[in-house]
């Protein structure tokens, strides 16, 4: 075995001591100006602050919260000197009148759901959701790579705003009944909150539609003013509501098979900004629009639970009624299509667009969905 050595701690000299201090505060200021050069552009960039108008009350944290997210991740991104201060509807204008509030330069952007402006014109649904259309993953298949997002800013020039993605609640649920629906008959008379093109269709059934923002659905079914209302599903529901006055609730809500959410800009504000702003703006849209998919369909199962344990009570529209609605929603269409050049310029490529998703999704999507369900209906049996 070898002998232990001892080891011995050599103090640096003056020489040493100089250099290890000059490497030191080499590598400080090497240090300093790393971190100095990576918000370079920041410190060089505007100071930008605007304001945006929402349809949601506060309390609904899922499609209000997307819009708050999106504020969030540009103010993060560009260390505070673009901040978007978001606000909830009625705060600055009602909650469907965000459109007019960006077009007329009110606000520099708003989140909304452009179907609430159909009543201007029905092509503004195509950027959100039309009766018997696209689920959340084909919508922003369309916009994104099918040419929905080129075809629908055109159309948007006329009121000077352009439209981002920045959202989506899923497929939506048929609503809240007071009495049971069972035929198409029973729809006649009724007065029904339902928003965008799905009005349209309902009157020709016998529906009376009614425009109503979210924070004002509850006090109308409360008092008797409607009859019927939709809004999103079991998690915003349940939150808003809803089943303390309606205990009948239906599903699907056909009208919205994935509705997309906007935000809305301004041209002019659009064209002030830096393409640096401009990307991260875009990028915090479609962060969003993610969050809030994956956020709805985490929540909605439990929330439904809840709400059949508290005595609601849940019904499927029957096939007659489903097949009345699909049948008045292609005339309907059809109807606008030969009056409405700007809405025939898009329904054209989205009914192509649609047709292909529905033969794809029904092959592997669709199969494996429908095999899921039924396997998990029998496993429940057997508990």
């Amino acid at each position: 075995m070898e002998a232990k050595k001892e080891m011995k701690v050599v103090e640096p000299g003056v020489s040493e001591r100089k250099r290890r201090r000059s490497f030191l505060a080499g590598g400080a200021a090497a240090g300093a100006s790393a971190l100095l050069a990576a918000p370079a552009y920041a410190q060089g960039a505007p100071t930008i602050t605007w304001r945006m108008a929402t349809s949601w009350p506060k309390s609904l944290d899922t499609i209000y919260g997307g819009a708050d997210l999106v504020g969030k991740r540009v103010t993060e991104a560009t260390g505070g000197k673009f901040t978007i201060k978001v606000f909830a509807g009625g705060e600055i204008v009602g909650g469907l009148q965000v459109l007019d509030a960006v077009q007329n330069g009110t606000v520099e952007c708003g989140h909304t759901a452009p179907y609430y402006y159909f009543g201007k014109d029905p092509t503004f649904a195509f950027a959100c959701a039309i009766p018997f259309g696209l689920n959340a993953r084909q919508q922003y298949a369309w916009m994104i790579h099918g040419g929905g997002l080129e075809l629908t800013r055109e159309f948007l020039k006329d009121y000077n705003v352009i439209n981002i993605p920045a959202g989506n609640t899923g497929c939506q649920m048929g609503g809240w009944f007071r009495k049971e629906i069972r035929t198409v008959k029973d729809l006649e008379g009724l007065k029904m909150r339902i928003g965008g093109t799905a009005g349209l269709v309902m009157s020709k059934l016998g529906v009376v539609p009614q425009q109503i923002a979210g924070g004002d659905i509850y006090p109308s079914l409360e008092k008797g003013t409607i009859d019927a209302a939709e809004w999103v599903g079991p998690y915003d529901d349940e939150k808003l509501g809803f089943y303390k006055v309606a205990k009948h609730y239906y599903y699907p809500g056909w009208w919205e098979g994935g509705p997309e959410l906007d935000v809305l800009v301004g041209t002019k504000a659009w064209a002030s900004l830096p393409k640096e702003y401009q990307t991260i703006l875009e990028m915090a849209c479609a962060e969003a629009y993610d969050w809030m998919v994956a956020k709805y369909d985490a929540l909605n199962p439990p929330a439904l639970k809840r709400l059949i344990a508290g005595g609601v009570q849940l019904h499927p529209f029957s096939n007659e009624i489903m097949a009345a609605f699909y049948k008045t929603c292609t005339e309907v269409y059809d109807g606008i299509a030969e009056k409405n050049a700007k809405f025939k310029k898009i329904y054209e490529p989205w009914k192509k667009f649609r047709e292909d998703q529905v033969q794809w999704f029904s092959i592997a999507e669709g199969t494996y969905d429908n095999f899921m369900a039924a396997a998990e209906r029998i496993r429940q049996k057997k508990k």
